[in-house]
């Protein structure tokens, strides 16, 4: 008689077509474990509420507002009363909850049922505090963490954090330590890959519009402060001996009519994979992040990296004269990519370790494994 498969909720505020970092993160999670034969159902959100089927996985979306994004670049979906229903629902035929971060509605949600129908989940925390410039947002997080967040954080049977920073912000907020786990993201390496000649790089150039002739930085990611994009404008002159492309949602107002400034807008995970492709160099200077996505991304894709010196980055033990830790600070960034632009050779080096490293630290199946003995080891009912 074969045993029944393992049953596994997993809950994020987003999940695609919705473009971003915890959402691809879930999509992969999802994927992973449904190939290895686990019955995996994801609650999230969208404009309106449906119930389908995808890559094998089951994707709940409960109707909700997102006007909070598209209005002030806040990621903060407002669920429909529904969602407590369905997340009751789903949570009571899951042998385990998996939940996203601890700042959303749907976190609480999910958290409160899991405590009511006795069932056991783990968390993944993504980022800590985000130094937004919003005093009242910056005042909502703090809030939340303080009060909903460490009530999640506490009773979780597992928390997985990606860098040192947020291991620090989820013990600070209630997790024990002896629940706290490092769990790198993975990146898919197959989809995220250098261009294999210079005519797949051309033709992904062509694809977006972008020069033939120009070293070209990439920045992938929403275009809020905390991402750094304005500094990268900033630290950009025509001069420069490159030209700036940026892809992700938000207002790209400050874009316009900038000369050597490409915008993409927001894309599909396969047409960001080109986008690397298409370009030399990657840059990020956001800030609280640690490592995130787009940074594993932009190494399997084997392009030198720019960003911030986070101390989030201390337990990956990269090379520093291999990946470019910054001060998040125009000077240094403006100094930093007019080397690279005119140093062909370091770029060779930079790609050539992040490929390898990528290739080494970041495997998708890995991680799955992790995940699945954590909610094999944990997944009885209380």
């Amino acid at each position: 008689m074969n045993a029944r498969p393992l049953r596994i909720l997993l809950v994020s505020h987003y999940y695609p077509p919705h473009v971003g970092g915890i959402e691809n993160v879930v999509h992969q999670e999802a994927r992973g474990l449904a190939a290895q034969g686990v019955q995996v159902t994801v609650l999230t959100s969208a404009d309106r509420s449906s119930v389908t089927v995808e890559e094998g996985v089951r994707v709940v979306r409960v109707a909700a507002w997102n006007g909070t994004e598209r209005r002030a670049g806040v990621p903060f979906p407002l669920f429909s009363p529904a969602l407590l229903t369905a997340a009751l629902r789903l949570t009571r035929s899951a042998d385990a909850v998996h939940i996203h971060d601890c700042l959303y509605l749907s976190s609480w949600t999910a958290g409160l049922a899991a405590w009511l129908t006795r069932t056991p989940y783990v968390l993944t925390q993504h980022v800590a505090v985000v130094a937004h410039p919003s005093g009242l947002v910056r005042a909502v997080q703090h809030a939340v963490y303080g009060i909903a967040g460490r009530a999640l954080l506490r009773s979780a049977r597992a928390v997985f954090t990606l860098n040192a920073s947020v291991a620090r912000f989820v013990r600070t907020h209630g997790a024990p330590e002896h629940r706290a786990h490092h769990l790198a993201n993975g990146v898919d390496t197959e989809r995220f890959r250098p261009a294999a000649s210079a005519a797949e790089r051309a033709l992904a150039r062509e694809r977006f519009g972008l020069p033939s002739d120009r070293i070209l930085v990439l920045f992938a990611g929403r275009l809020v402060p905390k991402k750094g994009y304005d500094l990268l404008l900033a630290a950009h002159t025509p001069d420069a001996g490159y030209d700036l492309v940026l892809t992700g949602g938000g207002d790209a107002s400050a874009l316009a009519g900038r000369r050597g400034v490409h915008y993409l807008g927001a894309l599909s995970q396969e047409a960001v994979a080109d986008a690397y492709r298409a370009c030399d160099v990657f840059a990020l200077p956001s800030t609280a992040e640690g490592f995130p996505l787009t940074v594993q991304e932009a190494m399997a894709s084997g392009l030198p990296v720019v960003t911030t010196d986070d101390p989030g980055y201390a337990p990956y033990d990269l090379d520093r004269d291999r990946v470019s830790l910054l001060p998040r600070e125009v000077p240094a960034l403006a100094a930093e990519l007019r080397a690279l632009a005119a140093d062909p050779e370091r770029r060779t080096r930079m790609s050539e370790y992040s490929r390898t490293y990528a290739e080494k630290s970041f495997a998708w199946g890995d991680h799955v494994q992790t995940l699945l003995a954590h909610y094999r080891g944990r997944g009885e009912r209380r």
